[in-house]
C-alpha cells in the first residue's frame, strides 16, 4: 500500500511539473547564445566556448523571440531547417528556402558583432558556426532548438517581404514626356464677327450715298 500511495505521489508531482513548464508565454525573450561564454571558439584548444546544446536545452523559444549571438568576426552564424545541412557543418549544397547565412566571416578578424536572428518558423530550427571549413561546428559549434508557437509572430515580423530594390534610371539617359500643347478648336466665330464688320461698313457708304 505504501508503495502505491508513493508511485501515486511520484505521478501527481510528475504531472504538475509538466503542467508549470507548460504555462504560455506572457511576453517575448531574447535569449543570448551560450550565455555569458558567447559564440566563440578557442581556437588555440581547437574547442567551442561553451556546450551550446547544453545551453539551448535548458531554455524554451517561442515564435517572435530572437537568439542574440555575441561574437566576432572569427565565426560564423549559420541558420538551417534542413537537418542534413545541419549535420554536414556546410551550407554548400542547401536550398535557398531553408538555409540563412547571418554572418560568413570577415578578412578583418577579431572584429566584435552582434548579431540578432529572430524565430519565425515553427519547429526544428539548426545554428552552427561553419567557419574553418566547418572545423567549428564539427568541434561543438552547433545546436538544434525546438521552437513553439507561444504567442505567435508578432505584426513586426509576420510581414511579407518588402520589394526588391531597383535602381533608379540614369539622370542623363531619362527622357521627359512630350509636352503636349492644347490646340484650341476654331468655331469660325472670328470670321463672323471680321464679316459682320464688313457689311456695317458698307451699309453706311450706302446710306451716306442716298443722303448726298
Amino acid at each position: 500500500m505504501a508503495v502505491e500511495t508513493a508511485a501515486f505521489t511520484a505521478v501527481v508531482a510528475l504531472l504538475i511539473t509538466a503542467a508549470a513548464s507548460q504555462t504560455p508565454p506572457t511576453a517575448y525573450s531574447n535569449h543570448t547564445v551560450g550565455g555569458p561564454a558567447g559564440w566563440f571558439f578557442n581556437a588555440t584548444k581547437n574547442i567551442s566556448a561553451t556546450n551550446y546544446s547544453s545551453w539551448a536545452a535548458s531554455q524554451t523559444f517561442n515564435l517572435g523571440d530572437f537568439l542574440i549571438f555575441r561574437t566576432n568576426s572569427n565565426q560564423t552564424v549559420i541558420q538551417t531547417y534542413n537537418l542534413t545541412t545541419f549535420q554536414s557543418c556546410s551550407f554548400d549544397d542547401a536550398s535557398d528556402n531553408d538555409t540563412v547565412q547571418y554572418n560568413g566571416g570577415d578578412t578583418d578578424f577579431n572584429k566584435p558583432l552582434i548579431i540578432q536572428v529572430p524565430l519565425t518558423i515553427k519547429g526544428s530550427n539548426y545554428f552552427f558556426s561553419d567557419a574553418n571549413d566547418g572545423v567549428q561546428c564539427q568541434e561543438g559549434m552547433a545546436f538544434e532548438i525546438q521552437v513553439n508557437t507561444g504567442l505567435g509572430l508578432p505584426p513586426s515580423l509576420n510581414q511579407p517581404p518588402p520589394p526588391p530594390y531597383a535602381t533608379p534610371p540614369d539622370s542623363n539617359s531619362a527622357q521627359m514626356p512630350p509636352l503636349m500643347i492644347p490646340q484650341t478648336k476654331d468655331n469660325g466665330s472670328s470670321k463672323t464677327i471680321a464679316n459682320s464688320r464688313r457689311e456695317l461698313f458698307f451699309i453706311a457708304v450706302m446710306v451716306l450715298l442716298l443722303l448726298c
